[in-house]
């Protein structure tokens, strides 16, 4: 290899090396930015509450206050879908209303016996689905309900939106937690709809008030 090859070769990496430094210096100050600019918002949202430093520090030795900050990033997540327009009709029976949803399957529990309707007449209703963005305890999702204004749903709502709504729940679970009955094991049950291998589901999972629902379930709700 030539003097000059060599030189050349020599300068080529002290190029790329130096690209490299800049490139991770560039990355270095963008991160050490966005930190800044998060902290910054944080002080001046509590300074224009009328908090002062010491109020802000408190986050580096309160570890619950940490904690409730984080709470209120996540609860941001949380979201209501748009509204579903339902008509259902207290006209027809329970067993008419599923026979309705044309359902792949459904759990045989889901009677008349189990799951009275009270009501007369077609009714036109407005429905949510809640998403919590996270794994949510049953108490947990109607205490938000509650601080937004809205009731869980009822399974009429229910068995409405699987009819209107066909395909909806082959993208999630949807839950009505307003409707629910005891079975012979002592369990609260309540209905909720699913898609399994392909077939769309109206099925019946036990409620344990300890054992949290998947992050990808909706909750169908109704205004007060």
């Amino acid at each position: 290899m030539s003097p000059k090859s060599k030189k050349d070769r020599r300068q080529a990496i002290k190029q790329r090396s130096l690209k490299m430094a800049r490139k991770e210096k560039s990355e270095f100050l963008s991160a050490f930015g966005t930190t800044f600019e998060i902290w910054k918002k944080i002080v001046d949202a509590v300074l224009s509450l009328g908090g002062n430093d010491e109020d802000i520090r408190r986050l580096l030795t309160d570890k619950s206050l940490a904690k409730k900050v984080a709470e209120v990033i996540m609860a941001s997540k949380q979201k209501v879908s748009e509204i579903y327009k339902v008509v259902f009709d207290y006209g027809l029976s329970l067993a008419e209303m599923i026979k309705l949803g044309n359902y792949g399957w459904f759990n045989d529990d889901i009677t008349a016996k189990n799951f009275p309707l009270q009501g007369t007449g077609k009714q036109e209703s407005e429905l949510l689905l809640v998403h919590l963005n996270r794994d949510v305890t049953t108490k947990e999702v109607l205490e938000y309900l509650n601080s937004q204004g809205l009731e869980p749903a009822k399974i009429e709502h229910l068995l409405a939106f699987g009819t209107t709504y066909p395909e909806v729940q082959r993208e999630f679970p949807i839950v009505a937690l307003g409707s629910s009955f005891v079975g012979d094991s002592g369990s609260r049950r309540c209905p909720y709809l699913s898609c399994s291998v392909g077939l769309r589901e109206l099925r019946l999972p036990w409620v344990v008030d300890d054992n949290p629902w998947h992050g990808s379930c909706r909750f169908v709700a109704v205004r007060k």
